[in-house]
């Protein structure tokens, strides 16, 4: 579950917070995201004075891509959440208040008092996913040649010639 009904929490004074253990399904959050596992964490909603404070730690498995020899593979990915979020319409009287202009890319909070955690658990995702996707460290890839996975074992294509100009670069460790 990743939506909350915070009425109560907004009618209480800053400070006051709830704890919740979330366990969600994310499959269909994003395209990138192939989740192998449900989404787990400990999440707390903390009144403050100008809406509700969402910290926490959720965890996951992820199908990616090898980025070397495009094979698929597991990790798992470990998110902190801190993210506050606003209401959109007054707890006592239900009148719409108005949207700051610097505040316009935060969370909010619906006419129906609930807090919707998807889109900002699915940005923390995308960011917590490895930007270099490999298999293994050692992933050897594919051959340019014949697309052989190099990691199976090597390929029976003909190894060109190097040009002599390049045997120096050749030499550099990084």
């Amino acid at each position: 579950m990743m939506r909350y009904n915070v009425s109560q929490l907004l009618k209480a004074h800053s400070g006051v917070s709830r704890h919740y253990e979330m366990e969600a399904d994310i499959q269909g959050l994003d395209e990138e995201i192939k989740p192998r596992d449900l989404l787990r964490g400990e999440i707390q909603l903390m009144r403050t004075t100008q809406g509700i404070l969402v910290t926490g730690h959720l965890r996951t498995v992820v199908e990616l891509t090898c980025d070397r020899c495009l094979e698929p593979f597991t990790v798992p990915v470990e998110m902190d959440l801190e993210e506050e979020f606003r209401p959109t319409v007054d707890i006592g009287t239900g009148a719409s208040l108005p949207v700051v202009e610097e505040e316009a890319g935060q969370g909010t909070i619906d006419d129906h008092h609930t807090l919707d955690l998807a889109e900002v658990v699915r940005q923390g995702l995308l960011l917590a996913i490895p930007m270099h996707r490999l298999c293994r460290p050692d992933c050897a890839g594919l051959c340019p040649e014949c697309g052989q996975n190099l990691n199976e074992g090597p390929c029976q294509c003909q190894r060109r010639v190097e040009d002599p100009r390049w045997a120096a670069l050749k030499e550099l460790r990084l």
